[in-house]
């Protein structure tokens, strides 16, 4: 049976395989960025957010662009999509696995219960969001159609797959701080993104993994973030969309050998054209490895959850960025 680390790495080394190939008007479905508003803990925090947000959802008419020009409704918005996929997630996976299937993978009754937990505090943030984003005067955005059929095939994959999910929303929340003006919005950002870590920790532990890999987490762009959000989204309702679109998925011949001191090759050595680095980025910043013939070496000293991406110089500035990110796991 193979390993859980074996198994994440099928799911976001091999993002190709498992890439739902998406409907032109899908592509502009908001980004997972967090959860950026407030939960039931932050209800106060969430309606003051609520009357500074509303100027800004009065004069958000067109989609914003994405990056430095998304305002607070924009980045509620955002939040409330990633809220939809989590949410679903765990209700989709509890709905189809028994306790029996996570047993058999060796969680014990309070792990399991542990993890349904998470998925009611997704659902909270749903239901929450949904609250503030209306106050502010906006119209939420629906839940998209999800297809969650490589996450669910079986139970060892799901724990696979949730614990990527909320690393990436950890990096998320990090990503999206500078943009956020409100001080209220950003409170209740910092009152969610803690829970997320926690998520995010208990489900190292439960898969075997050490629980602080390392002693910083890693910001990740909300076009990053959407790319690794993108392959379990088929369609979402009209207008439920910002204009944000993934960058194309990165093929590799040998995933299975991502890790620490191997190499790597592209399945196309040409694509994508212009790629001159293979970044790393990772807690404490991005390190850039030559792309030299389509290979590239992994380097060592890498820690936790780590995305890689293909770039066009040394920067992972959405500008520079030509395929990925695709996250490996070195510890």
């Amino acid at each position: 049976m193979p390993s859980l680390r074996s198994t994440l790495q099928t799911i976001f080394v091999l993002a190709p395989a498992l890439t739902v190939a998406l409907p032109a008007d899908s592509r502009r479905i908001a980004a997972r960025d967090g959860h950026l508003a407030a939960a039931s803990g932050a209800a106060s925090m969430a309606a003051s957010a609520t009357a500074e947000a509303a100027p800004a959802a009065a004069s958000s008419g067109a989609a914003a662009p994405p990056a430095g020009g998304l305002n607070d409704v924009d980045i509620l918005q955002f939040a409330l999509t990633a809220e939809h996929l989590e949410s679903e997630f765990y209700k989709q996976g509890f709905a189809k696995f028994p306790a029996a299937d996570f047993q058999a993978l060796g969680l014990s009754d309070a792990q399991i219960k542990s993890l349904q937990n998470v998925g009611q505090t997704e659902a909270t943030h749903v239901s929450t969001l949904l609250g503030v984003i209306s106050g502010a005067g906006a119209q939420p955005v629906q839940p998209c159609e999800y297809n969650f059929d490589a996450a669910f095939a079986d139970a060892k994959t799901m724990v696979a797959t949730a614990r990527i999910l909320e690393a990436v929303g950890v990096s998320a929340y990090l990503g999206a701080a500078p943009l956020v003006s409100s001080k209220d919005v950003l409170t209740a950002a910092a009152t969610i993104v803690t829970v997320e870590a926690r998520h995010q920790a208990f489900i190292r532990v439960a898969s075997g993994a050490e629980a602080v890999p390392a002693a910083f987490d890693t910001p990740l762009g909300p076009k990053a973030v959407f790319t690794l959000a993108a392959q379990f989204i088929k369609s979402c309702p009209e207008g439920s969309n910002l204009n944000i679109a993934p960058f194309p998925s990165i093929a590799l011949e040998n995933a299975a050998a991502a890790t620490p001191g191997q190499n790597l090759k592209l399945a196309d050595a040409a694509q994508p054209a212009g790629a001159q680095f293979c970044a790393f980025v990772a807690p404490g910043g991005a390190q850039f490895v030559p792309l030299a013939g389509g290979n590239c070496a992994v380097p060592q000293g890498l820690q936790g959850e780590v995305y890689m991406m293909l770039t066009k110089s040394e920067s992972v500035d959405d500008a520079e960025v030509l395929a990925g990110p695709s996250v490996i796991q070195p510890s």
